[in-house]
């Protein structure tokens, strides 16, 4: 069964843990950080060795938005069946940054087809100003994982770790580059939360966020300058937190 993102998420006290064998783990990380260099595209070599170790559902995370100075930020989680890695959509799969927007809006739904699980979490622009930045990542990130069913037995993340969450994970950085669930959930956090900015845009028309979606352009920045802040902007992060709020609504 596959579920579509969910705003809730839960909060297990439980500390993480790492994969069962360290030795095989740094194996695979120095694996995939030759695969990064040499520029080839993600596999699954990470997923495998954990499939090895009796883990099945094992999810890659990742997040879209964490240095933008407007919107929401937005994670995805992906679980690929072992039996479901040879589809052809994986071969395709790269860390969203490197694909143009046709490219992972064509994705999208592929991944979701062929994924055994998918999920999404969003934490809007009020939270990230409460909780701050990291915080809120990880709550979108949580939001995520508690969509998938069937739950996870091991996760997967781009950079961050997860403690609240009492799932065994893995954190490494730049994983979407290398490991294809993570690349997957990459390309699902980008799409979803660029189309939020497109809607954007249509309450908040004078910044332009479906052409840069949030991030600190110049044209962004002057129209910050010209109009000030409205209610999407992260008014905590510079150079937002001493502009007045000017635009309440459109």
């Amino acid at each position: 069964m596959r579920q579509a993102g969910s705003l809730t998420y839960g909060s297990p006290s439980r500390d993480a843990v790492h994969a069962k064998s360290p030795d095989a783990w740094y194996n695979v990380r120095m694996m995939t950080k030759r695969t990064q260099d040499a520029g080839v595209a993600p596999t699954f070599q990470a997923e495998q060795l954990l499939w090895a170790q009796g883990m099945r559902w094992v999810a890659g995370v990742d997040e879209a938005g964490r240095g933008a100075l407007a919107g929401p930020v937005v994670a995805g989680a992906v679980i690929v069946a072992p039996e479901h890695a040879d589809a052809p959509v994986w071969r395709l799969v790269r860390d969203s940054k490197l694909l143009t927007p046709t490219q992972r809006q064509t994705l999208a739904p592929a991944i979701q087809q062929s994924a055994r699980a998918w999920g999404v979490g969003v934490v809007d622009a009020a939270k990230i100003d409460r909780v701050g930045i990291a915080a809120a990542t990880r709550l979108a990130m949580q939001q995520a994982i508690a969509a998938l069913a069937p739950a996870p037995e091991h996760l997967l993340i781009d950079w961050m770790r997860l403690p609240q969450v009492a799932i065994p994970q893995s954190a490494q950085a730049k994983a979407d580059r290398t490991m294809a669930s993570v690349a997957a959930a990459s390309i699902l956090a980008k799409v979803h939360r660029d189309q939020l900015m497109v809607a954007y845009d249509g309450c908040y028309p004078v910044y332009g966020f479906g052409a840069h979606k949030g991030y600190g352009v110049a044209a962004h920045l002057a129209a910050i300058e010209q109009h000030g802040p409205c209610a999407i902007h992260r008014h905590t992060f510079a150079p937002l937190a001493r502009q007045p709020l000017l635009l309440e609504s459109a």
